[in-house]
């Protein structure tokens, strides 16, 4: 069975396509493999990665301000999206030579809210994600999983880290503490201890990934990124800043926690730049990047490094990294030197035989072959779930 994966994340920069082949056994990944791109019960075919066009972006962000977003063109981007969704996948298997059976699409977050909140008398937490998967179905001619945070809502967690199930498969050891560490427009971890069971796994966001760094690069240098992170290497971290920043609420809220703009978006922004007011352009970017760096290795050091049998250095743990902020030199090399104290040596998901931007498609090709065999795939213990769920909706051809 051949499954395609379809993730875009909170950055909006584009859509990403991952075909995943399933055996016929159960399709549950068991541990990394030695083999390039290929797990124990599943192989990447490929992956492919296509930008949204920038009118495109540009309606996607701006209907992520709830304030201002109008009902018709929510409704409008839905089918849109649906219709780019079908359209990267349908190229992507094109160019792969392959036929696919289910699609597994995440869809575009346009609002999340992991905490109950009071709505008209009743106390609520909610999501919303949007890419009509009947659209994608019915242009492909296969069935489609989507709305996969739903489920796990309903079952009281915050619906939010999914990918966790996918990172459990992939790395656990019996003898090595590891960190998957996802970087997209937020940042989110999942902390797997030696020789843990999947109940007891550990996953959060810990804060702002590429979010803010694209966000104050784009206002103050008019691009959409740092590109290598060079902007951010020739500048100087604000220091005062980050201790600041890292004092708010967040950051000490134990897990589950979830992130996304509700929480680092336009208006943290702009906060943060007029925290930053005075500072050279390119000292903001490099402060920015550090606080990406600095939050994850703060989450690390508070709530991850206990599960790992105590919070002192402990040589021999791994953290892996996936997620577009990759790519982002700077950001690496900030990045490793933050975990090196706490004993926990950086690596890439590429390492592992998974590249490291198809990683969140990958994982939504898993959750969706499991949906279509009537498998839970939620981990309560990263959501805060009160029970397994299986997840997400089926659209038919």
């Amino acid at each position: 069975m051949i499954v395609a994966g379809v993730m875009s994340g909170t950055s909006a920069d584009g859509i990403n396509v991952a075909l995943v082949r399933f055996d016929s056994r159960s399709g549950r990944a068991r541990g990394p493999s030695p083999h390039k791109n290929r797990h124990a019960e599943f192989t990447l075919v490929g992956h492919e990665e296509y930008p949204f066009p920038a009118s495109v972006r540009r309606a996607i962000l701006g209907m992520m301000n709830a304030e201002l977003a109008r009902v018709a063109d929510l409704a409008r981007l839905n089918f849109l999206l649906g219709e780019l969704y079908a359209e990267a996948v349908a190229k992507t298997a094109r160019r792969h030579r392959v036929k696919i059976d289910l699609v597994g699409c995440h869809g575009q977050t346009l609002y999340h809210q992991g905490v109950a909140e009071r709505f008209l008398g009743r106390k609520l937490a909610v999501t919303w994600q949007t890419g009509e998967g009947a659209v994608v179905a019915a242009r492909l001619g296969v069935p489609v999983v989507s709305d996969f945070r739903p489920a796990d809502m309903a079952a009281g967690g915050k619906g939010a880290p999914l990918v966790p199930f996918l990172d459990y498969s992939l790395y656990r050891s019996s003898r090595i503490g590891r960190i998957a560490q996802n970087i997209g427009g937020i940042a989110n971890l999942t902390a797997i201890p030696a020789g843990t069971a999947l109940r007891h796994v550990l996953a959060f966001d810990t804060g702002p990934g590429n979010m803010v760094i694209d966000a104050t690069t784009e206002e103050l240098f008019e691009k959409r990124y740092d590109r290598d992170g060079k902007i951010a290497a020739s500048g100087r971290v604000l220091d005062e800043v980050i201790a600041r920043l890292l004092r708010a609420p967040f950051f000490r809220q134990k897990p589950p926690r979830t992130a996304g703009r509700e929480e680092f978006g336009r208006e943290y922004v702009g906060r943060f730049l007029q925290i930053c007011r005075g500072a050279s352009k390119a000292d903001v970017v490099a402060t920015a990047t550090a606080l990406t760096a600095r939050s994850i290795a703060e989450a690390v050091q508070r709530f991850v490094l206990p599960r790992f049998g105590g919070r002192r250095k402990a040589p021999g743990h791994q953290m892996i990294v996936s997620g577009g902020g990759t790519k982002n030199l700077t950001l690496m090399a900030m990045l490793r030197q933050e975990i090196a104290p706490l004993g926990v040596a950086l690596h890439f998901s590429d390492e592992f035989g998974l590249p490291a931007e198809a990683k969140e498609a990958v994982a939504f090709a898993l959750l969706a072959h499991e949906t279509w065999h009537r498998r839970p795939s939620n981990v309560p213990s990263a959501t805060g779930a009160k029970r397994t769920a299986i997840l997400g909706k089926i659209s038919y051809a």
